[in-house]
């Protein structure tokens, strides 16, 4: 019987277990977006988890839109990530880096030079980005142009190799919640004319690209991909989620990657109020192994694992706030609750000061 205490080999990557810790922002990167030991620590104690997936990871320097999020784009941020891995490594830990460009979602004073964020197209997305210096409106970005986007993919694949360089077991390329791979998947935020806009395969192409680009640099089996079809995070939306995202999930088949994670639900809404969607669909339709990702309990990813609608499970917050959630969850113990107000900020305070189970 396969549950999530079952150990899994996903790709390259052997899991002890099928609980996986999903991407959290947490804003703790020191001078120059450069892992601390802090971050090493934090991550360690999260080792019993099958997989880590770390926090978004901007693979160059125009792919940053908040302060202090972690690169993976110069010697430094390499050499501080090299902390991470073998601080969970020496843990008995496995754990993916996710690889991050925001696109749109940053401002200019995050930017190298001051230059507008990059997006599909020039679209400004509604509301406001944090600076460090204060809430500050979006501005409308600049549309990448057709020469550019060899470069971007480029960089992506160059970011892997730095990973791997970095000791991780793989990577995680984001695709999801808003951000610059989404923006061209979806609609609402991809209005080019050119071949990598209007029809769903169009649409498609950077993406399927990148993820080409990516598992030709570090090999198929270390690399993963996180989707949230309808997650409409940083005002994004497609007027035809269920087409386009089949069809992805369709043809990332040939790639065998390590896994799919995917993103359900409709940001951190409760499942009754989630935007129509057949995720179930897209387990048929996908071959390989599947992570989901939203709302979980240790019932519920039990349930998802056990009857086969997933390969594993990603907890967040609750993870976030119970460092041994997989000992707990063998336990049935009762769980830690997450300190809201410290998850963008307070240093170790609420990130590595969460109780352990007694001994």
């Amino acid at each position: 019987m396969t549950d999530l205490f079952s150990p899994a080999r996903f790709g390259a990557i052997e899991l002890a277990n099928r609980v996986v810790m999903s991407s959290l922002t947490r804003n703790r990167a020191g001078a120059g977006n450069v892992p601390t030991p802090l971050i090493a620590e934090y991550y360690r104690q999260r080792a019993s988890a099958g997989l880590i997936l770390t926090e978004a990871t901007p693979i160059c320097a125009e792919g940053h839109g908040y302060p202090r999020t972690p690169g993976i784009h110069t010697p430094e941020q390499i050499a501080g990530w090299k902390q991470v891995t073998g601080a969970v490594h020496g843990a008995g830990g496995k754990i993916a880096l996710q690889l991050w460009h925001v696109g749109r979602i940053s401002h200019p004073d995050l930017q190298p030079g001051g230059a507008l964020p990059v997006a599909p197209s020039a679209i400004r997305p509604a509301g406001q980005v944090f600076t460090g210096q204060g809430m500050k409106d979006f501005v409308t970005p600049r549309a990448l142009e057709l020469a550019e986007l060899p470069a971007l993919v480029a960089s992506f694949a160059q970011a892997a190799r730095n990973a791997v360089e970095a000791g991780f077991d793989g990577v995680e390329v984001h695709a999801g919640n808003g951000y610059l791979l989404d923006q061209f998947l979806r609609s609402s935020t991809n209005h080019r004319t050119d071949a990598y806009g209007g029809s769903k395969e169009n649409r498609a192409r950077l993406l399927l690209e990148v993820m080409e680009a990516v598992c030709s640099a570090i090999g198929n089996g270390r690399v993963g991909l996180r989707l949230s079809p309808v997650t409409p995070f940083n005002d994004i939306h497609d007027a035809n989620p269920q087409e386009t995202f089949d069809y992805v999930v369709a043809e990332l088949n040939p790639l065998k990657l390590a896994f799919l994670d995917v993103l359900q639900g409709t940001g951190g809404m409760p499942r009754e109020e989630w935007i129509p969607f057949d995720y179930a669909q897209l387990r048929a339709l996908y071959k390989g192994n599947l992570i989901l990702n939203n709302g979980y309990v240790f019932e519920t990813g039990q349930a998802a694992v056990m009857s086969g609608e997933a390969d594993a499970i990603a907890y967040g917050r609750i993870i976030l706030a119970n460092p041994d959630l997989v000992e707990r969850f063998r336990q049935g113990a009762p769980l830690n609750t997450p300190d809201y107000d410290k998850l963008y900020t307070g240093e170790e305070k609420g990130y590595t000061d969460y109780a352990f189970l007694p001994d």
